[in-house]
Order: C-alpha cells, then structure tokens, then sequence
C-alpha cells in the first residue's frame, strides 16, 4: 500500500492504523467491510475533507458521511488517529456503554454527521445536504459520501444518481467501494452507471493513496464527481 504524508503531524499515522483496528474486538466487526474502506477514508481525512475536531461544527466545513455504516471499524481508527475520538475509546467498541456502535451514532461519535446502517440511504442524504447547502449560499463546503458498491443495488441510489446528475451538484462527491460484493452486474462497469446520469468520474486502485487523492481532487465544474475504488474482492 502506498503511503501519505502528514499534514499536520498528528500523533497517528497511516501506519498506526491497523493497531488502532486491533483494540476493537467482538462479534460484529464486519472486517473486510471496514478494511476495504481503510485507504479511501485515509486519504480523504489526511489530504482532503476541509474538516477537523475543531472545524466539527463549522458551517463552512466538508462533510463527510459513511454510508457504508455497517462496518464502521476503520472510520473509528481514522477518527481516533485525527483526533476526533480519544483512542481509548476504541477497546470498548459494540459494547452496551460505548458511544462506538456497530453502526456510527451522529449523536454519540464526534465528527459523525449522519446515524447510518442501513445500505442504500447514505446517498439520498447526502444529494439533499449538497441541496441544502446551495439553497443557504454556501458555495465552499463540499459533501463527501462514501457508499458500498452493493448499496447501488438499492433503488434510493438509482434516484439519487440520476437526480444528482441534471441537478449540477458539482460539491457533492460520491467514493464507491469496489469490492465486487454486488448482486447485479451492471453493463460497462459501476461508473458508467453514473457517467450516464451526467456525473464525473474516475476509477481507481483503492489501495493506491497517490492515485485516490488525484480522483478526489480531479477537476469537475458544473457535475457531481464519483471516484470508483476498486480493492480486493470480500471473499478474497
């Protein structure tokens, strides 16, 4: 796996995540769904999200919403590693006190900005807060939503996409998560998908940082942009 450089030098790096991955333990750690999610959420929070502990309630931040919610271990480790969670936080992952849930409170966990889970509504929230924040005249911040490539499989998503698209929300960005656990084939591969609906796109390998951080900040004035990256299978 390609690394990143700091920004800001915190006390984690890339390198630390993995033990910070370790301290969460349980039943209901959905593994290969976190771990395929670890690189992308990597180098947005390192290189990209215009957000921080200090920024969480800043109107003019980035926001950013896990979708894919029902493995939410290394969303936690990169929240732990940029200072959003204390890191002790996570030995105590799924347990009934702990504010790190199976699935990401926004009430509970710092930094969160949506309660998610369920495949499929991670997307429509975010087309309607890159709506919202245009109807208010924010123009700087940027809605980021990562989603599962299984998720596109949920009909929300196909409105969503094709709303998006017509719509010009060229600050909402979508990551998918390609790690081949779709049930339907889709004709000419998941970004066509969205380049039919009028949105940007790139697909790239999801373990490379150089090669996601150029997808992210790929220049896409009047659409929306979605970023296809492609990890190693879920049964692998």
């Amino acid at each position: 796996m390609t690394t990143t450089t700091q920004r800001d030098d915190p006390r984690y790096r890339y390198a630390d995540l993995p033990r910070l991955m370790g301290l969460m333990t349980g039943d209901e750690k959905h593994g290969p769904a976190a771990t395929s999610t670890l690189d992308a959420l990597w180098v947005l929070y390192d290189r990209v999200l215009r957000v921080g502990p200090d920024r969480a309630e800043d109107p003019e931040r980035d926001r950013f919403l896990l979708s894919k919610g029902h493995g939410p271990m290394a969303y936690y480790a990169v929240l732990a590693a940029k200072g959003f969670v204390p890191a002790d936080w996570l030995p105590g992952f799924g347990s009934y006190d702990s504010p790190l849930g199976h699935h990401p409170d926004r009430v509970l966990v710092p930094g969160a900005e949506i309660g998610s889970g369920s495949l499929g509504h991670g997307l429509p929230i975010a087309v309607g807060m890159a709506l919202g924040l245009r109807a208010q005249g924010r123009g700087e911040p940027r809605v980021w939503v990562l989603v599962g490539d299984a998720e596109l499989d949920e009909g929300s998503n196909h409105e969503a996409i094709a709303y998006a698209g017509p719509a010009g929300l060229e600050r909402l960005h979508t990551v998918v998560i390609d790690n081949s656990s779709a049930s339907h084939a889709r004709p000419g591969g998941i970004a066509a998908r969205f380049e039919a609906a009028g949105w940007s796109t790139r697909t790239v390998d999801g373990r490379d940082h150089q090669a996601l951080y150029d997808a992210f900040t790929a220049p896409h004035p009047g659409r929306p942009h979605a970023v296809v990256a492609q990890v190693e299978p879920k049964s692998a």
